[in-house]
């Protein structure tokens, strides 16, 4: 049974599933959400007909709002790249490194096909349920950083329940 979970934010749920086939990513983002990491994160990078992006633990704090885009743990996970940039897809946010290793906790959401990305981002999961939410948050009011003028933050992250 895939590993699925609800991610709660202030403007709706959406539901993901995480491929079995990335393991470092899967394993790396269960351990952050079993810890809460992600409570009380903002989507910093939010551009509508492209992706929204989340994970930064310093998008907590507006003092810092330069900043976010810069923040996580200070370790990568090594690249895993077997997945396309399609709409929903859940993927890892990266620095400009050549072994391709990702953010150990940024991540974005495809909001539509983004091809031009495939061979060189990971991408670990889907939305299988919530797309509106993607599509809400994607239409908010940004800075010239992208970053939302008024924040969406995660409440939570938590396993999804089983559907029936």
């Amino acid at each position: 049974m895939p590993a699925t979970y609800t991610i709660r934010t202030s403007h709706g749920d959406m539901t993901i599933e995480l491929f079995d086939d990335t393991p470092q990513h899967k394993e790396n983002f269960e351990k952050l959400v079993s810890e809460n990491y992600y409570d009380g994160i903002r989507f910093h990078r939010v551009i509508e007909g492209f992706m929204i992006q989340t994970g930064d633990p310093l998008s907590r704090d507006d003092s810092q709002r330069r900043l976010h885009g810069t923040g996580g743990p200070d370790y990568r996970v090594p690249a895993e790249i077997r997945h396309p940039n399609v709409k929903g897809s859940l993927a890892a946010a990266r620095d400009n490194n050549p072994q391709k290793a990702s953010s150990g906790s940024q991540f974005y959401i495809n909001q539509a096909d983004n091809d031009f990305l495939d061979g060189d981002y990971t991408v670990f999961g889907r939305v299988t349920d919530g797309m509106e939410t993607v599509d809400a948050i994607a239409t908010v009011e940004t800075d010239f950083n992208d970053n939302p003028v008024d924040p969406v933050t995660i409440t939570t992250i938590e396993p999804a329940a089983p559907s029936k």
